[in-house]
């Protein structure tokens, strides 16, 4: 209890808490085409390509938004780009209930409702803005825990879809935006961490070396999470014949857990270094990924995909206790570069597996390739950890301590 006061103490939770609500609920947005493609599927008659697309657009579309709105967000204020962005996925939401009668409108509704996914690099600069190095990790742990908002999409939904027609659900999610806008106008602060610079001092991070490395494993960890999280109501609805009116209850347990595990992973992250932790979770997606592709029973699955979600959600929270630790004066801009990666890399989950389906009769293609990009990443941080290690970041990837510091400066 005396650590968590000291932990509240330390930072500004109001501002931590909006935080959360905001990507709470922009995840919710972002993934509703998700929850919705089955029925989106049946009023359009889409191909298994056709509808792998349909749910990687968002994905994509949030992705390449990020990093213009991390830029924005340094020159205007995170609480300020946020609001900004809030406003426009609105917009896209009314598009949806108003305007999408054809498989292409639903394309373009996708697009403006991407950007409810850049809301990434945002939030968890927010969050974490007003807490010291040591806590950094759990700060942004319990931000980024804000894709959690993925269940109120999946689970509720779709029974709502049963009820009031697909393009209702739309309108009822604008109301959904208003509890985070409201919120963050009366208790958010903006954090004191905002660093100033010419936009060719902030586009630096896009040719360094480190933010590459992280880029490419957030492609494992987010892009496998908002990938498998738009993609498992229709892996449960066309790979094991679930009812669209239960695959958001097959779907909301797993998808919950990258949630908690993402927080318990930034507090590992703090506590036995993120480094280790990513050594860890990317052998073990390699492992439980390789098994999924076998397409085993439900229940068997569903229990190989709760792990996973496990592993993803524990390697989010690792991979950003380590980003605020390399670039300290400007994580909005760092974060969004990476977030933007990750989250394009999520668009080969739908993707491939449409493709896997169609042409191969089994969606076993985006486990096997999911489990390649796991491995792949697992020897990437073995060839970067011990010049890490000696520079920028302690032991196993843990915040160095003054000492630390004081010893390099000198050495």
């Amino acid at each position: 209890m005396a650590g968590i006061k000291t932990f509240l103490k330390s930072g500004h939770p109001p501002t931590l808490f909006c935080a959360f609500l905001y990507f709470d609920f922009c995840f919710a947005v972002w993934v509703l085409n998700g929850a919705m493609a089955p029925f989106i599927s049946e009023a359009f008659q889409l191909s298994a390509a056709q509808k792998g697309f349909m749910l990687s657009v968002p994905i994509m579309s949030g992705a390449l938004l990020r990093f213009p709105l991390g830029v924005l967000s340094q020159y205007i204020g995170r609480k300020n780009a946020a609001l900004v962005e809030m406003s426009v996925i609105i917009i896209g939401l009314a598009w949806g209930y108003m305007m999408v009668d054809s498989y292409e409108k639903v394309l373009v509704m996708g697009i403006i409702l991407g950007i409810a996914g850049a809301s990434f690099g945002v939030a968890l600069s927010l969050g974490g803005g007003w807490f010291p190095p040591q806590y950094k990790g759990l700060a942004i742990g319990i931000a980024g825990a804000g894709n959690s908002g993925a269940v109120i999409a999946v689970l509720f939904a779709p029974p709502l879809a049963i009820a009031y027609g697909w393009q209702n659900v739309y309108g009822m999610a604008i109301l959904l935006m208003l509890v985070p806008m409201i919120c963050m106008i009366a208790l958010a602060k903006e954090p004191p961490d905002r660093e100033k610079k010419s936009l060719g001092g902030y586009l630096k991070v896009l040719v360094e070396k480190d933010a590459w490395v992280f880029n490419i494993s957030y492609i494992l960890t987010f892009g496998g999470y908002i990938g498998f999280t738009m993609f498992l109501p229709t892996l449960f609805a066309d790979g094991y014949g679930i009812p669209k009116k239960t695959m958001g209850q097959w779907s909301a347990p797993i998808i919950v857990m990258a949630s908690v595990t993402r927080i318990a992973g930034g507090w590992f992250a703090d506590k036995y270094g993120g480094l280790n932790n990513m050594l860890v979770l990317s052998v073990a997606v390699a492992i439980l990924s390789l098994i999924a592709a076998t397409m085993p029973p439900i229940w068997i699955m569903a229990i190989i995909l709760f792990l996973i979600f496990c592993c993803l959600g524990a390697g989010n929270g690792s991979t950003f206790q380590l980003v605020p630790l390399r670039w300290t004066a400007s994580s909005a801009i760092a974060m969004s570069l990476i977030g933007e990666i990750g989250a394009l890399g999520g668009g080969l989950i739908p993707n491939s597996m449409g493709l896997s389906k169609q042409y191969y009769g089994t969606f076993a293609g985006g486990f096997l390739l999911w489990a390649a990009i796991g491995s792949g990443i697992f020897f990437m941080y073995l060839v970067v950890k011990k010049r890490w290690t000696t520079t920028w970041v302690g032991k196993g990837g843990k915040a160095l301590t003054a000492e630390e510091k004081l010893h390099r400066k000198i050495a």
